[in-house]
């Protein structure tokens, strides 16, 4: 059996360079909305993904194919991943880069709350409850408040839309631990996911008209970035990272991903970021952290 190690400093800096990568997908489907929609890229990335994934899997001469009680959970989590990305490929049009990130990273507060009601082993203690109070506070107030110049319904839409991708992103996570796919190899549950991505994504990209693309430089970089870069080697590293230390400690460093995302979207976009919302994206990583702490049963809180 494998035992896992914990941090040292090579994990640490796959880590910073994974969550730089995690926190700039969304600065860089917004630099390029011009040229071509946030979710008709997102749709794009993941047919490139899946391409990949095909050839990895074929030179590695293994199976995808699911067990009969396991391939509607797997279409569920098909579509839940969907719709997340729908979502956020949707507010991505509306709010900013840095908004967008900081409401999607809410999934294991929706994770936490959803195996809290499924699952008997997955209950919260007291500090998991103050977790989650803390970080709706946080929502709240990152919801509200600002100048009328930087902060109108528009915005506000854009953050609603991504705070439902984190919710459906942290159902994701509770419907693979409530059923028999959480055993099975990661690949097989990707393959899924970024089948029904690219196959629904592209449709609704086609029929919401947001399919047009003009291909510069910088599209052109931008989907390479997308569809190998994020898609599909971040993953990759992601999930070795998982089989080699704590997935405890490695998920504690994650919430570096939206930190990373407010800065780079107000350096390379120039978006402003409110002072509400500073307080409020601070209430909610508090909020999170404390969620993801051991609770008093010594059973930890699954992150998503």
């Amino acid at each position: 059996m494998l035992v896992r190690q914990p941090l040292d400093l090579f994990a640490f800096g796959c880590m910073l360079l994974f969550c730089l990568v995690m926190a700039s997908q969304q600065v860089v489907l917004k630099a390029v909305e011009e040229d071509i929609a946030p979710v008709f890229q997102i749709a794009l990335r993941y047919g490139i993904a899946l391409l990949l994934l095909m050839m990895l899997i074929r030179t590695k001469r293994t199976q995808v194919r699911l067990a009969p009680e396991n391939r509607w959970p797997a279409l569920w989590i098909g579509v839940l991943f969907t719709l997340e990305f729908l979502l956020l490929g949707e507010a991505l049009r509306f709010t900013t880069a840095g908004h967008a990130t900081v409401f999607l990273y809410t999934s294991p507060i929706f994770a936490a709350i959803g195996l809290h009601i499924k699952i008997p082993s997955e209950r919260m203690g007291i500090l998991q409850w103050v977790g989650i109070a803390l970080a709706f506070s946080g929502m709240v107030l990152a919801f509200i408040g600002g100048d009328a110049s930087s902060f109108g319904a528009v915005v506000l839409l854009g953050d609603l839309l991504a705070l439902l991708a984190g919710a459906s992103w942290g159902v994701t996570t509770v419907v693979v631990r409530a059923t028999g796919l959480s055993v099975l190899p990661a690949k097989q549950i990707l393959f899924y996911q970024l089948l029904i991505a690219f196959v629904v994504l592209g449709l609704w990209s086609f029929w919401s008209e947001q399919a047009s693309i003009n291909l510069t430089p910088e599209v052109l970089a931008s989907l390479a970035f997308h569809g190998i870069g994020v898609a599909f080697l971040a993953f990759l590293l992601w999930f070795w990272l998982l089989t080699r230390y704590k997935a405890s400690q490695l998920g504690i460093l994650s919430f570096m991903t939206p930190v990373l995302g407010v800065l780079l979207g107000s350096w390379w976009l120039n978006e402003q970021i409110e002072l509400n919302f500073i307080i409020g994206a601070g209430f909610i990583l508090a909020g999170v952290l404390l969620v993801c702490r051991r609770p008093a049963s010594g059973r930890r809180v699954a992150v998503a």
